[in-house]
């Protein structure tokens, strides 16, 4: 539902047209990753460490190549000597170096499941068995998985040339820290001492996954004439052709990819893992290579959010104004430095004014798989203990937590933990919509509790490409180079049929390949709406100026005479005043009137807005066993302006719900040899349809004022409170507060029972 205060003025913004990818997905026609095949292709399969930390003494692949069927093995041995080179791409940046060790290991590996070596046979029972004969032979080495013992001093190195990024003076020592940031304002240690009340805590978590639906998979075909065509799902195809250039040193122009369907990427699907690999398959071999993960493999192989140990510190004045906040997290990196302790930082405090402020973030490497994004990412895991004790100073000063959160919440202008001041932000009117809302005063039950929690995201821009053109019927076709995950599809027509002033049906969007579009990022940080929005916006309306330019030859009249009316060209004076010509007959006598009729926009969108949300959270506790039920939940956010609501509140729905499950249920769970016990859907629990109310999403829209349409991305702010609301409410409910997540029945069981 919309805030009550909302006003459209839109003619196709913020309706919900039916999706045109629908029809496909529901019937099974859609061509996800794993579905492609291509002609005389080869089916390849990948050998993975046992050991969390050993080193390659050598690896004999004679046996799996003689075996018949078997067309060829790689190693990492068949990647190029590569430079070191950090590239920014989607939500991280990482050195090429490690992009291709984590492909292909090299001479360690450094978690349970790092690649080893890969083979490509005719049939994938072939390359299955083939796996068996190839014999590696391993120097285990010390392994680590916990933050304090990767930064103990006697630890194992996970790699003798990282330094500690972000210290003053640099560092010159090898360390497992990989990168240090803070960032800070004011006199927090005085004004901590100074405050009426203070409230601390340390809070932890383990990993989770993004949980999508879809694994990795790839088909590539990589010519003798050095021409390479990639069939993958990915949230990016050209970050896809970037990193696979990069990691196999050729030329991107001789790397085409097509994007396929994707079923879920949540962040995760913002880097490569088979596609190199597969690429180098298909070079020895000289036929197409499909490389496919299993469900165990996405677990122990891709990247999951990093888990978290968070140091938290908050004082108030007596009258409830927040005084000075401390903020001091550590995140798993992995096996290979991320980059989201920046995000921690900046995602931290700022919903709040506060004038001293001191937030510092670590990044560990340890022996897992690589940290990677996951919706928000490094926002949650910092949320969680910022939001838990915001409502832990609410109890101890007697005050409401939403007149609390109301007494400090950040207004435009406020200054962000960076110094930059917040732009047109709506969090004061995500506040008013809660404490306005029916859920915040409906009655509780026996054993429940409500517990609310805010946050935000920062939102991003970033280059995009879109082409509008007319085709001969009238009918426009809006290509871009975003992948659709969240239904941008959609939402590009709608803007496009908005610019144009013409029905939604008149227009069709597709995704191009990096061949057939110039460049745009990656689908992540909620960009996608609001930058590639933008550049659809910019071609249709060069469109309008071309096809107003046709009308005005076809009249022989000045262009300054021909006006876009309601979809047409209307003649505004003379003899020809009032007449009209429609889309449809410029677009048909085109060629005789200057050709084909096609623009295109490549931007590098400025004027991103954060997000901002507020969830309410009602929990039942049941205190016999521990287990807490989700009883209603209603989710509150700023989107800026909805183009397609249904898919608002879609984004709004599943983001909470994956919220949820991370605070209740998922994490990794390591065994004592360093392996991960729990890599699949039946033992790594996520919520399913009973475990969840309906989730009410409530849209606040305060727009954007630099997008044509008033857009924010919605995407990622959604995962951000749920954490804390969940703990606050059972806190609420029970009694107790955990400041460990999953809040699974045993902790909380033993949370309730811990004086018995």
């Amino acid at each position: 539902m919309n805030a009550p205060e909302t006003m459209k003025q839109f003619r196709h913004v913020g309706t919900r047209p039916v999706r045109p990818d629908g029809v496909d997905k529901v019937t099974g026609k859609a061509l996800y990753g794993p579905d492609f095949k291509a002609p005389g292709m080869l089916w390849g399969a990948i050998l993975r460490s046992p050991h969390p930390h050993a080193r390659i003494t050598s690896i004999d692949t004679r046996k799996a190549e003689a075996l018949p069927g078997v067309k060829t093995v790689a190693t990492g041995r068949d990647f190029p000597t590569l430079q070191s080179l950090v590239m920014h791409v989607g939500e991280g940046a990482s050195d090429i170096v490690h992009i291709a060790r984590n492909c292909l290991a090299l001479d360690k590996v450094l978690y349970e499941g790092h690649a080893v070596a890969a083979v490509a046979a005719t049939a994938p029972e072939i390359a299955r068995e083939a796996l068996n004969l190839i014999t590696v032979e391993y120097e285990e080495l010390p392994f680590v998985l916990g933050l304090d013992e990767a930064l103990a001093d006697d630890a194992p190195l996970l790699h003798e040339d990282v330094r500690t990024k972000g210290v003053d003076p640099d560092s010159q020592k090898p360390s497992n820290a990989s990168m240090r940031v803070e960032m800070g304002r004011g006199d927090v240690d005085a004004a901590l001492a100074g405050a009426a009340v203070s409230v601390g805590g340390r809070y932890a978590m383990e990993p989770v996954h993004q949980g999508y639906i879809e694994p990795h998979a790839c088909v590539a075909s990589w010519n003798g004439d050095g021409q390479a065509l990639i069939w993958c799902s990915s949230q990016g195809h050209f970050a896809v052709r970037s990193l696979v250039a990069s990691v196999l040193a050729i030329p991107q122009a001789d790397i085409r990819v097509m994007p396929l369907e994707i079923g879920g990427g949540f962040g995760g699907k913002t880097t490569v893992y088979l596609e190199p690999v597969a690429m180098i398959l298909s070079r020895k071999s000289g036929r197409p290579v499909r490389l496919a993960m299993t469900r165990e493999d996405v677990f122990r192989a891709t990247g999951p959010a990093p888990g978290a140990v968070i140091d938290v510190r908050i004082g108030a004045d007596a009258d409830g104004t927040l005084v000075a906040a401390d903020v001091e997290f550590k995140y798993h990196s992995g096996a290979f430095p991320a980059i989201d302790a920046g995000a921690g930082v900046a995602s931290a405090i700022g919903h709040y004014r506060i004038a001293n402020a001191r937030v510092v973030g670590t990044e560990v490497l340890c022996n897992r798989p690589a940290a990677k994004a996951y919706r928000a990412p490094g926002a949650p895991q910092v949320n969680f203990a910022v939001e838990s004790a915001i409502d832990e100073l609410a109890d101890k000063l007697g005050m409401d937590p939403l007149e609390l959160r109301l007494k400090n919440a950040a207004v435009e202008g406020d200054p962000q933990i960076s110094g930059v001041p917040w732009g047109r932000i709506g969090w004061v009117e995500c506040l008013e919509a809660a404490k306005a809302h029916p859920h915040w005063s409906a009655p509780l039950g026996p054993n429940q509790g409500r517990g609310i929690a805010g946050g935000y995201w920062g939102n991003y821009g970033g280059p995009s490409t879109a082409v509008v053109s007319l085709a001969e019927d009238g009918t426009f076709i809006v290509a871009t180079g975003s992948p659709d995950i969240g239904g941008s599809r959609a939402s590009m027509a709608i803007m496009a049929a908005e610019a144009l002033e013409v029905p939604y049906e008149q227009v069709r969007c597709v995704v191009a390949d990096t061949s057939s579009i110039g460049f745009s990022m990656v689908t992540g940080g909620s960009r996608t709406t609001f930058a590639t929005g933008k550049a659809v916006v910019e071609a249709a309306g060069q469109v309008k100026e071309v096809l107003r330019d046709r009308a005005a030859r076809m009249w022989g009249v000045p262009l300054e005479e021909v006006a876009w009316q309601e979809g047409e060209m209307r003649c505004l004076s003379g003899e020809k005043s009032g007449a009209c010509i429609s889309v449809a007959k410029i677009a048909g006598r085109a060629a005789h009137t200057g050709g084909p009729v096609s623009c295109v926009a490549a931007i590098n969108a400025a004027g991103w807005l954060p997000g901002f949300g507020l969830h309410i959270c009602d929990v039942e506790v049941d205190l016999e066993t521990g287990h807490v039920k989700i009883v209603r939940y209603t989710a509150i956010q700023d989107v800026g302006t909805a183009i397609h609501s249904d898919y608002v509140e879609g984004q709004i729905q599943g983001g909470a719900a994956q919220g949820i499950g991370w605070a209740l249920n998922e994490t990794y769970i390591y065994n004592d040899r360093g392996r991960l016990d729990n890599p699949g859907f039946l033992d790594y629990r996520m919520p399913v349809a009973s475990d969840l109310p309906m989730i009410e999403a409530v849209m606040v829209e305060v727009p954007n004022p630099d997008h044509p349409y008033g857009v924010k991305g919605v995407g990622e702010v959604p995962i951000v409170p749920p954490l804390a609301a969940v703990a606050n409410a059972i806190h609420a409910a029970a009694g107790t507060r955990l400041r460990e997540l999953p809040m699974a029945p045993d902790r909380v069981y033993a949370a309730l029972h811990l004086d018995n």
